[in-house]
């Protein structure tokens, strides 16, 4: 918990070796797949496919998938071993014997839900805090501390409301996503600087739930959707909601892949 006297020493140790308040450079890449690009370090989410952006080779690469689904995580991940060596994988546990090669298997951490570990790169003073969060679907969300940034990725947690689905099945489904949300906004009280969270047009007059339950309930600066599968236009019809209007204007409209972003 971020209350408890262990983590105020800790993120006493980060603020003072890694001076926060730096800018990030967001990058959108594919589907749930994004890149964050801190001062001292790069973030790779759910990537499976599409064009990586040119990081600072300098900077340690932190590599997560949330889980196994083919459009959250593929085997291409472990390439990128080919070309760096300071490169750490932070996988779902569920992705554990999914066609990893052996000479990634000394360089990940499986992970399950309910777990906060730092993880450090190769050279000295570059460390992550990392929390993870129960999936309502597969694997887990990340809560991640780098540079002094908070970040969010959920994965696929989210609230899968679907139309024609049974009505018990829903109300679990809202309930147990509310859970969820609820530890985060209780283990996160200063909130996300950047969060990226599903807007999936295939729930149809629900593809908003999800995000709208987060947004009344953790603090989010900058947020970005993910997981929606092409159609650009999610962001205009969650603003031209009524129930969007207090957190509206953090919400990024992205245009297209590999579109990048400076927060």
């Amino acid at each position: 918990m971020k209350t408890d006297a262990g983590y105020r020493l800790w993120r006493r140790f980060v603020q003072a070796d890694l001076s926060g308040g730096e800018k990030m450079k967001i990058t959108y890449i594919h589907h749930s797949g994004v890149s964050v690009e801190t001062e001292h370090a790069v973030l790779l989410f759910d990537y499976f496919k599409g064009q990586l952006p040119a990081w600072d080779e300098k900077k340690p690469l932190f590599v997560f998938a949330s889980h196994f689904h083919e459009d959250h995580y593929s085997p291409v991940i472990f390439e990128l071993l080919e070309d760096r060596e300071d490169v750490h994988y932070i996988l779902s546990k569920d992705i554990r014997g999914r066609r990893i090669p052996p000479r990634a298997e000394g360089k990940i951490r499986f992970v399950k839900p309910g777990e906060v570990f730092a993880s450090a790169a190769d050279r000295e003073g570059i460390t992550l805090r990392v929390q993870t969060y129960k999936s309502t679907d597969e694997g887990v969300a990340f809560w991640v501390t780098a540079d002094g940034q908070e970040i969010y990725h959920a994965g696929d947690l989210n609230n899968w409301w679907w139309e024609g689905e049974d009505k018990a099945w829903n109300h679990n489904m809202a309930a147990n996503y509310r859970r969820e949300v609820e530890k985060i906004a209780a283990d996160h009280p200063e909130g996300a600087d950047a969060a990226f969270i599903p807007l999936d047009p295939r729930q149809e007059q629900w593809f908003y739930l999800g995000m709208d339950d987060f947004l009344r309930r953790v603090k989010a600066e900058t947020v970005f959707p993910i997981h929606f599968w092409k159609d650009y236009t999610v962001v205009k019809k969650l603003r031209e909601l009524p129930c969007s209007e207090p957190y509206r204007s953090r919400i990024k409209e992205i245009e297209r892949e590999g579109e990048e972003f400076e927060i």
